[in-house]
C-alpha cells in the first residue's frame, strides 16, 4: 500500500493578523496620489455639500481608486482596502462599500462634470512633475468601446451597432503611454460620432493646459469620419489621420482610379500580401468643395486554397493632412490600434469590467474613476522609472509586480516599516519606484 503524504492537509488557516497588507505596492500609488494632492483636490473641486451621502468626496473617490488600482471591478471589493493593515498604506480613511454606492448615486451630470475637471487637473499636475510630453510632438488616439451589461434596470444602457446591451463610452487615450486622456460615458445606442465635436475641443484645451506645447496629432477610426470633425480639428490646429469606409461611391472611384504602378508593397504575413498607394479625395460643392489626400492600404491573400476563395483585394483608406510618404504614414495610421490596449486596461480584471450601477450619472461618476485609477498606475511607472521591456506595458503587469504583493506593517524602533517578501522578483523595480516618487515635489495646496 502507497503511503500518501499529508502534509499539506496540516496547514490551518485563520485569519487573525491585523498587520498584514493585502496589496502593499498600494503604497507607490498612495505615495504619488499624495503628490498629487488629490484628496484636497477631489474636495474642493466636487461639490456635493448638503446632499445626502455626498461628504468628504475625496476620501470615497479614492476609495474607489485604489481598489481598482488593486484589480477591484466591483463596489464590493473596495473591502479589500480594509482587510488587515492595508489603510495603513493608503494614506486617507477607506469608506465601506454602501456608502461608496450611497456616494455614487448621489451624483448628477455637473457633479460628474466636476469630477471630469479633476481629472483634467490631476494630469495636469502629474505632466507638471516629469510624465508629460512638454514641447514633443503628442499623439492621442480617440475611440469608443461597448460595456456590457445584463439586465433591463440599467438607465441609459442600450442596443448600438453591435447589438449588445451596454454603454458606449469615448475615450482619448496618449499613443506613447496609454493615459486616458479624456473619457465620457453615453448611453448605448449612441452613435459614434456623438458629441464627438464637444469631446474633442475639451480634450485639445484639457491637454494644451496640462503644458502640451508641442504639435499634436489625432488618429481616430472610420465612426468619427466627417466634415465636421475634420473642420474642428483645423480649427484647432491639429493634424489627423481619419479612417474611411472605402465601399461609399466616392472614395470607391477615386481608389479605382490610382495606376497599378502606383501600388508599393509592404510588409505583410507570408500568406498575404499588402500595398499602399497615395491619391486625393474630393467632396463637397462650391465654396464646400475640398480636396484631400486620401492614403489606401490594399491587402488580399495569397495561399493557394485560401486565395480561391477570396481572390479580391481589400481595401482600407484613411484621410489625413500629414505630410511624408504613403508607406511611413499608413504605418504610422496603422499604430492607432495601440487604443486597444488602453481600453483592454481599463476592462481587464479592472474598473470597467463591471459598470454597477443602475443609475447613469453613477455610472459616469465610476467611470472616472476608472480613469484616474487607470493613470495613476500610468504615472507611477512613468514617474517612478519603472521600465519593462521597450514596448507599452499592460496595467496587468505592473499590478502583478508592484502593487500585488503582501506586507506586514509593523512598527520598528518607533518607524512604520512594511516589511515585503525575500527574493521578490521585482525588489529593485518596487525600491527605485518609491524613492523616485518620493522624491518628487508636493503638489500646492
Amino acid at each position: 500500500m502507497t503511503r500518501v503524504s499529508h502534509g499539506i492537509d496540516r496547514i490551518d488557516a485563520t485569519f487573525d493578523d491585523s498587520t498584514l497588507v493585502a496589496n502593499a505596492g498600494l503604497l507607490l500609488v498612495a505615495t504619488l496620489t499624495e503628490r498629487l494632492g488629490l484628496e484636497t483636490l477631489i474636495d474642493a473641486t466636487v461639490r456635493l455639500v448638503g446632499r445626502v451621502g455626498g461628504a468628504h468626496p475625496g476620501r470615497k473617490v479614492l476609495t474607489l481608486v485604489h481598489a481598482m488600482i488593486a484589480g477591484a471591478s466591483h463596489i464590493d471589493h473596495a473591502d479589500v482596502l480594509r482587510a488587515g493593515a492595508t489603510a495603513g498604506v493608503l494614506g486617507h480613511r477607506v469608506m465601506a462599500p454602501s456608502t461608496l454606492g450611497t456616494f455614487l448615486r448621489v451624483f448628477t451630470f455637473g457633479h460628474v462634470r466636476q469630477l471630469e475637471a479633476v481629472i483634467g487637473q490631476a494630469l495636469e499636475r502629474a505632466w507638471s512633475l516629469g510624465a508629460g510630453p512638454g514641447a514633443a510632438a503628442l499623439v492621442i488616439d480617440i475611440d469608443s468601446t461597448i460595456c456590457e451589461v445584463a439586465g433591463h434596470d440599467k438607465h441609459g444602457a442600450g442596443f448600438g451597432y453591435t447589438k449588445v446591451l451596454g454603454y458606449h463610452p469615448i475615450l482619448a487615450t496618449r499613443a506613447d503611454t496609454g493615459e486616458v486622456l479624456h473619457a465620457r460615458m453615453r448611453k448605448g445606442a449612441a452613435n459614434t460620432q456623438r458629441g464627438a465635436r464637444r469631446f474633442i475641443d475639451e480634450l485639445i484645451a484639457r491637454v494644451r493646459r496640462a503644458g502640451a506645447s508641442g504639435p499634436l496629432t489625432v488618429r481616430v477610426d472610420s465612426g468619427f469620419w466627417s466634415n465636421d470633425t475634420i473642420a474642428t480639428l483645423n480649427r484647432l490646429d491639429v493634424r489627423y489621420t481619419m479612417a474611411v469606409r472605402c465601399h461609399t461611391p466616392a472614395i470607391a472611384s477615386a481608389i479605382t482610379g490610382i495606376a497599378d504602378d502606383a501600388w508599393q508593397d509592404i510588409d505583410y504575413p507570408p500568406d498575404g500580401q499588402a500595398q499602399v498607394a497615395d491619391t486625393t479625395y474630393t467632396t463637397g460643392t462650391g465654396r464646400r468643395r475640398v480636396t484631400r489626400r486620401l492614403v489606401v492600404r490594399r491587402t488580399r491573400l495569397t495561399g493557394s486554397a485560401q486565395q480561391r476563395l477570396w481572390p479580391d483585394w481589400r481595401h482600407h483608406g484613411f484621410v489625413t493632412d500629414l505630410d511624408g510618404d504613403a508607406v511611413t504614414v499608413d504605418a504610422f495610421h496603422r499604430r492607432h490600434a495601440v487604443v486597444e490596449l488602453a481600453i483592454r486596461d481599463l476592462k481587464a480584471g479592472a474598473g470597467l469590467d463591471h459598470v454597477p450601477s443602475g443609475n447613469f450619472h453613477a455610472n459616469s461618476a465610476w467611470l472616472q474613476c476608472v480613469v484616474l485609477a487607470h493613470n495613476l498606475i500610468r504615472w507611477t511607472a512613468i514617474l517612478g522609472n519603472v521600465r519593462v521591456g521597450d514596448e507599452l506595458t499592460v496595467a496587468r503587469t505592473l499590478r502583478t509586480r508592484l502593487i500585488a504583493l503582501p506586507g506586514r506593517l509593523v512598527n520598528r524602533s518607533g518607524i512604520p516599516t512594511l516589511r515585503l517578501p525575500t527574493r521578490w522578483p521585482w525588489r529593485t523595480m518596487f525600491t527605485t519606484a518609491l524613492r523616485q516618487l518620493r522624491g518628487l515635489d508636493l503638489a500646492p495646496g
